[in-house]
């Protein structure tokens, strides 16, 4: 399990959490996690199964926490769930589910000239991530990136590896000085061009969302 530390920041009243978390794939198992979460006084405002498997799904809560309630009475509470297994928490700001895709797709159907660089301007927020690069990959140059993105020399553009498929790696420590562990995702745009999006400790990008950033990477052109 990780805790991202660099995550969006809680409200003033109330702490806002992601947590992503594996449950079994069973009638009652998400009732379960959402009594426990209510001993707590944990609200929950958005369920999103992420993925499934054979037995088990991985589910993202997005939860409100009272300012006098800790997060590790959440990270207990979700643990004293016979099956279920915490595996990362960290604050966060706002949901985003499909209607925020949606209307994404919207502005870049408005705007298709500048369709690459919303996308880019909307991933944190999409992906439940900490920055986003737009990146020329012919000439190794960064055309666009958020505000918390790493300025990136010509060793971490090696570093990232290829940016002409859509894949999910794990850079280690250290790959840009001064920077941690980081998880990234990476979707190719027609013309050379691509959109790196970057998560620090986790958790790690799974497949469904590299399936979804290329889709939405396809449509920008």
């Amino acid at each position: 399990m990780g805790n991202d530390d660099n995550a969006a920041p809680m409200s003033e009243n109330i702490g806002m959490y992601l947590l992503r978390v594996s449950l079994p794939d069973r009638p009652g198992s998400l009732g379960a996690v959402a009594s426990a979460m209510g001993t707590v006084q944990a609200d929950i405002s958005a369920v999103e199964i992420v993925e499934k498997y054979e037995g088990y799904a991985i589910d993202d809560f997005i939860v409100g926490l009272p300012p006098d309630q800790p997060a590790d009475a959440l990270m207990a509470a979700c643990g004293s769930v016979p099956g279920v297994e915490l595996i990362w928490i960290s604050h966060y700001l706002e949901d985003w589910n499909l209607q925020g895709d949606v209307d994404v797709l919207n502005l870049m159907t408005e705007d298709p000239g500048r369709a690459k660089r919303i996308l880019a301007e909307a991933a944190p927020d999409a992906f439940r991530s900490l920055w986003a690069v737009l990146v020329d990959e012919t000439g190794r140059q960064v055309c666009f990136q958020t505000e918390l993105a790493p300025d990136l020399t010509p060793e971490a553009f090696t570093a990232l590896g290829p940016l002409d498929v859509a894949a999910s790696r794990e850079l280690p420590r250290g790959w840009l000085p001064g920077w941690g562990e980081t998880l990234i995702a990476v979707a190719p745009f027609k013309g050379g061009e691509s959109l790196v999006i970057g998560r620090h400790g986790g958790p790690e990008f799974l497949a469904s969302e590299v399936a979804r950033l290329r889709h939405l990477a396809a449509l920008a052109g």
